[in-house]
């Protein structure tokens, strides 16, 4: 590694390290601004100014901000994510019940888009301006601009509903009936696939334009060789860059699929904790959210700075 590349990874290593400690302090001060109280959520059928009184007390929600969130600070140093206020489970064992299937369908996801997508994109750039390339276009556009919400009810409707083969959600459990990974899947990796393919065939057919690539082929070097060994890197810069905003968005977006597809993953437990304002699990889920924005963002400009040198990455 040059001296540059060096002194770039070190600075922009100090920008994330910035950035992951200034996570918790936006995670505490956006729940602090929710609207509601978690405490006449709690009193339930019986919402009496005493009851409410009490249940502040005994959770300690009548203390002033500042100190909650030393003490929500101090347990974060010792790996404690405190308690559900609805359930009064360890924050830490409900995250790891809905990890599970969260994890499981991003990493399929992740798996499938990889290939499908490069795949795609210099499928298109090998045949620009050909028909090959004009349908994958097209599709891609009019897949990209379809929400997950509908593409999902939609892939429903006909796959588990009309033609009946698959099932339509998992409520008899991811282990007992994997097909039921089939539709969710598909419908993650619909945008994904769409906006990679684009780029690394944008990126492709200007790297294979540039003067290097043009000199490379007078001088008699295999296209193929050109392709893969000097185009290709440069066309995954970008695309590298959006795959990590793609796994960030699939650990925060799968909220949409697994609600209509009634996963019981991450999405399913944000959307009960938000239901019942159980603060300390959405202060969990967005703080393990927001670090890991962090950490992808990080990553990925460090592989498009490998890919691609010369490319200038904000930092």
């Amino acid at each position: 590694m040059s001296a540059p590349l060096r002194a770039w990874a070190g600075r922009r290593l100090l920008l994330g390290a910035a950035q992951v400690a200034a996570v918790p302090v936006l995670v505490f001060t956006l729940t602090e601004a929710l609207p509601g109280d978690a405490a006449v959520a709690l009193a339930g059928d019986d919402p009496g100014p005493a009851r409410i009184a009490a249940i502040r007390e005994a959770l300690r929600l009548d203390r002033p901000a500042v100190e909650r969130f030393a003490d929500w600070l101090g347990d974060l140093a010792h790996g404690e994510l405190g308690r559900s206020l609805a359930g009064g489970r360890p924050v830490a064992g409900l995250l790891a019940d809905g990890l599970g299937p969260t994890v499981l369908l991003a990493a399929l996801t992740l798996v499938l888009l990889v290939p499908i997508a490069v795949g795609l994109g210099m499928l298109a750039a090998r045949r620009e301006g050909g028909p090959l390339d004009r349908a994958i276009s097209t599709l891609t556009l009019a897949v990209h601009a379809v929400p997950e919400f509908a593409l999902g009810v939609l892939l429903t409707a006909v796959f588990a509903l009309r033609l009946d083969w698959l099932p339509p959600t998992a409520v008899g459990g991811l282990g007992r009936q994997p097909a039921v990974l089939a539709l969710p899947v598909l419908v993650l990796l619909a945008r994904p696939v769409c906006s990679i393919a684009r780029l690394v065939r944008a990126g492709l057919i200007e790297a294979m334009a540039a003067p290097y690539a043009v000199h490379a082929l007078r001088c008699g070097v295999a296209p193929a060789r050109v392709r893969w060994t000097h185009a290709l890197p440069n066309a995954l810069a970008p695309a590298a860059q959006q795959l990590a905003r793609t796994a960030d968005w699939l650990l925060g977006g799968v909220v949409v699929v697994e609600a209509l597809f009634v996963i019981p993953g991450l999405g399913t437990v944000l959307l009960d904790a938000v239901a019942t304002r159980d603060v300390p699990v959405v202060q969990a889920l967005a703080l393990l959210f927001g670090v890991v924005t962090v950490l992808l963002n990080l990553a990925a400009d460090l592989v498009a700075r490998r890919l691609a040198p010369r490319t200038e990455v904000a930092v």
